[in-house]
């Protein structure tokens, strides 16, 4: 029977989906189920949350709860992980800090200074947990949701490249029934491509049961309610001609266009009605909320009569029946490291492109070149992540630095002497984080 280790099982709302859609395949109702979570409190929690999906779907599976990685980890067929390391009171700094020298961060979890610093506290305990994958576990596939997405798989994949290693994120799929219901089409008829890097990914083609629906998502934009929903979104396609994958609020900090100024941001970043608008800080207020109501939403479910055992849209399960469950072909957006699949991307980055799960395990897809244009701003964020990956394996300060002077936001706001005071700040602030340094001080 199969079993799948859960690293970080203490973030309610993907351990549950995913627990959820791994048990509602045939091939997967008896497997073995392990929790593991540095939490004791968020550990109960999760392990009652999903006693009740079991007893719910009447599934014969085996759950196991532990603090130890080891037990969760030993014999594991698939493996996923959706750790934090640090909580608000440790990340609020990667957004605090910035925004004193004037760099509006609205997320913060992928790349600019913020995703950076994250990277840097995550990317060593990500590299410890590959390192007992191999040990304990070396077949089985490992699929991660942590972000910074594109840096940490980079630096694992790198690092331990004989492991099956991939990314995910739902902005793909998410987006492609965004712009589904838009043209007002079902999402099995949309076919399309989608490549570039995480979060910054764009579809490359995009079909309505065949036919190349791009124009009707300009002409959908005609109507405000729609081009409202996605305001910096919306003016990226009219500028780059593809749409991207990840929202308006991620979007604006990704690049030099619409933050770098208060009436920039006030135009295009606080009226979008999309999940997530643009405003200053807005996951780390959320999280700031959920850090006092958590126990109550968790309870409040956890009393609920009923649990909901359809199916989702999250790649995992797909992946792990397609691989080692009934062997149904499965295709997906992931991360991987970019050996020839972008031509004009740099070929050791990690890059987010169609891949194909089949009983032979993960196969991506060569994509070619990306248009100039697009290339020419992903390229910019894939060179920022390299310097940062590298200036974490090798404990070089001055490499990050670099990668922070090369983000599009910082650059358009900073001179370089700020953003050098502003990176050793960030560094000071996390330096009991950082066991990879040497030294932090940026020479």
């Amino acid at each position: 029977m199969a079993k799948f280790a859960f690293i970080g099982a203490g973030s309610f709302g993907f351990t549950r989906k995913l627990v959820r859609d791994i048990l509602s395949f045939g091939a997967f109702t008896d497997s073995t189920i392990a929790l593991m979570d540095i939490d004791d409190e968020r550990l109960t929690y999760i392990t009652r949350a999903v006693e009740k999906i079991v007893k719910a779907g009447k599934y014969g599976t085996k759950i196991i709860s532990t603090k130890n990685r080891k037990e969760a980890l030993e014999g594991a067929d698939g493996v996923i992980c959706t750790i934090l390391n640090g909580d608000v009171d440790v990340w609020k700094y990667d957004i605090e800090i910035p925004k004193v020298y004037g760099v509006d961060i609205n997320v913060g979890d992928t790349r600019g200074p913020s995703g950076i610093f994250r990277a840097l506290r995550t990317l060593p305990v990500m590299l410890d947990i590959c390192n007992d994958i191999e040990k304990y576990c070396p077949g089985a596939v490992f699929l991660n949701y942590t972000n910074p997405m594109a840096m940490l798989c980079r630096g694992m994949q790198t690092m331990f490249p004989k492991l099956t290693i991939s990314g995910l994120c739902h902005s793909v799929q998410g987006t492609a029934e965004m712009l589904a219901r838009w043209i007002g089409a079902k999402e099995d008829e949309i076919s399309y491509t989608c490549a570039g890097v995480n979060h910054q990914a764009f579809y490359l083609d995009y079909r309505w049961k065949g036919k190349d629906a791009y124009p009707l998502i300009h002409k959908a934009m005609e109507n405000p309610d729609i081009y409202n929903e996605e305001i910096v979104r919306n003016e990226m396609f009219m500028l780059l001609d593809y749409y991207p994958t990840e929202s308006s609020g991620h979007n604006s900090e990704y690049n030099s266009w619409f933050r770098k100024r208060p009436d920039l941001i006030e135009k295009y970043c606080t009226h979008s009605t999309g999940w997530n608008p643009g405003v200053h800080a807005y996951i780390l207020k959320q999280y700031q909320k959920r850090k006092d109501d958590w126990k109550q939403d968790i309870e409040k479910w956890l009393n609920e009569p009923s649990v909901d055992l359809q199916r989702g849209a999250e790649y995992a399960a797909y992946i792990f029946n397609a691989i080692f469950g009934d062997h149904t072909f499965f295709k997906f957006n992931g991360n991987v490291l970019n050996h020839g699949l972008i031509d004009n991307l740099p070929q050791s980055c990690c890059v987010e492109v169609p891949v194909f799960a089949t009983l032979h395990g993960l196969e991506a897809v060569k994509v070619g070149r990306l248009p100039d244009q697009i290339a020419a701003l992903v390229h910019t964020s894939a060179i920022s992540e390299e310097l940062t990956v590298e200036g974490s394996l090798s404990g070089d300060a001055k490499k990050i630095y670099q990668a922070i002077a090369f983000d599009p936001l910082t650059s358009a706001v900073l001179g370089l002497k700020e953003i050098k005071e502003m990176t050793q700040k960030m560094f000071n602030q996390n330096k009991a984080w950082l066991p990879q340094f040497k030294s932090t001080e940026i020479k």
